[in-house]
């Protein structure tokens, strides 16, 4: 069941001073519901600990007290078979909850209120919608990266060139290489995970600004909805949103992480590369050029990047000149936070099924691995090896690549007496350590591109994603059993 339009302009949950009626033009510009409903069930779940605290403090009739539980729950209910929709009319999610609680119930629907604010309500819900978004989104990535590692493992005999500047530079593993993307992420959980902490701070108690006017248990309230803590401060808990700030930038660390890959894989999929492609049910056409096969997919990841940077600006731009205490400008905190995370949402998806789909042109990255010199670091490291300072190495082994050059041959097949006749440190053994696999094999340390050190990375690296796994599972257990205490601890 839905709140009427009727209901909506009858009910509101202030008033008793004023002598106008609202405007409706001004009414329509003041209304949050659209973007309200993402935290409709979350304020829910806040009104039942709320309505509970009451309860325990003797502050609601018993009979109200029971009436409200009921109606509460029964809302919910309908919220999650999909049929609670509020229609448009009313201001915000909070009075379509109350005035729909009075639709059914009467005026025991006002007891519900006392003691707590839109401010701290407000802000209740939006932690707990952002908190289950959160720990989705950790969940999300973690199988990406599961998908990612599971691709590495396919390809670590694969050898391609790494670019700096966009040149090719030195011979690298592609398991390597995409193990760089995998720690990327990584990286990206753990900022969300630790923005989390600072969302996991329960406001509800704090009032306008000031605190509740009624001794409710806040310590309960929390536990019953899942918060590991409570706000340190009324006037801070209303007025700021800098929680929803460090959230909203560890998003965008992520998808501007997604946007670099993608953007990577674009490159690697033109026909100067040719390095990767996608299947065709990955691909778009052309509406004029019949041959065309376009990487739009990806297109898209990079182009959630500035969406969700966006957002990023505009609610730093919001909150820089706001006084202590709540202001109506907080209103425009939710969209930029729901945007940014639908941006990732679609970022996460897009690379999963590129990821999975991508294939593979192993020998257009081995034959990359020609034409550039790549190994002319590795001559300089051989002479270096032999005693040779490495100022005079690297310059030695620059001669080899004019030489090699010359004679119009790779590094590796450039004869030994023409590498005797730069260095007489130069011996046979030089030929080996020029290729690309013995380059790549002498990068024998703790994350280098030796086949060794890439089958210990992609362990540990599997072993990184058994506790980030079990956060996401456990974030939204705790969740549901908070909410399970919660619905057993309402007055009915």
């Amino acid at each position: 069941m839905s709140g009427s339009a009727e209901s909506a302009e009858r009910y509101r949950m202030w008033g008793g001073r004023f002598t106008d009626r609202p405007d409706p033009r001004a009414s329509l510009l003041l209304s949050s519901l659209p973007v309200d409903r993402a935290i409709l069930r979350w304020d829910l779940l806040g009104s039942l600990a709320h309505l509970t605290a009451l309860a325990a403090a003797h502050v609601v009739p018993e009979s109200a007290a029971s009436a409200l539980g009921g109606g509460l729950r029964k809302m919910l209910a309908e919220y999650d078979a999909g049929t609670l929709v509020p229609t448009e009319g009313y201001e915000d999610v909070h009075s379509f909850i109350e005035a729909t609680l009075a639709s059914r119930h009467g005026q025991v629907a006002g007891w519900l209120h006392a003691g707590r604010s839109r401010n701290d309500q407000v802000v209740t819900a939006f932690r707990m919608a952002l908190k289950d978004r959160l720990s989705r989104l950790v969940g999300e990535v973690t199988t990406l990266q599961e998908a990612l590692l599971a691709r590495a493992r396919e390809v670590t005999n694969v050898l391609l060139p790494a670019y700096t500047h966009m040149q090719r530079a030195q011979p690298v593993s592609l398991a390597h290489h995409w193990l760089a993307y995998f720690w990327m992420l990584g990286r990206d959980v753990g900022r969300v995970r630790d923005a989390y902490r600072r969302v996991d701070v329960m406001p509800l108690g704090s009032g306008a600004i000031a605190g509740s006017g009624f001794p409710v248990d806040r310590a309960r309230q929390a536990a019953l909805l899942g918060f590991a803590q409570i706000s340190e401060n009324s006037v801070d808990a209303t007025g700021d949103r800098d929680f929803v700030l460090e959230a909203l930038a560890a998003v965008l660390g992520l998808v501007i992480h997604l946007s670099r890959w993608a953007e990577e894989l674009v490159i690697w999929s033109t026909q100067e590369f040719h390095f990767v492609s996608l299947p065709d049910a990955l691909l778009t056409g052309s509406s004029i050029m019949p041959q065309k096969k376009n990487p739009d997919l990806l297109e898209l990841v990079r182009a959630q990047a500035g969406v969700a940077l966006g957002q990023l600006v505009t609610l730093g731009t919001i909150l820089k000149g706001l006084p202590a205490g709540y202001n109506r400008d907080l209103q425009e905190d939710k969209a930029p936070m729901f945007t940014a995370l639908g941006a990732a949402d679609a970022a996460v998806s897009a690379m999963m099924l590129a990821i999975t789909g991508l294939i593979v042109h192993a020998d257009r990255m081995q034959a990359a691995l020609r034409g550039g010199y790549l190994t002319a670091t590795e001559v300089a490291d051989y002479l270096v090896r032999r005693g040779v300072p490495f100022r005079r190495a690297h310059a030695l082994a620059g001669q080899a690549v004019l030489a090699a050059e010359a004679a119009g041959c790779e590094l590796w097949e450039l004869p030994v007496a023409a590498y005797k006749q730069i260095a007489a440190e130069f011996d046979s053994d030089v030929l080996q350590a020029a290729t690309p696999s013995g380059a790549v094999a002498a990068k024998d340390v703790p994350g280098g591109t030796a086949p060794g050190r890439v089958a210990d990375a992609l362990e540990a690296a599997s072993a990184a994603l058994v506790p980030q796994r079990a956060w996401a599972e456990q974030a939204m257990a705790d969740q549901t059993a908070a909410e399970a205490r919660l619905l057993a601890a309402v007055p009915s």
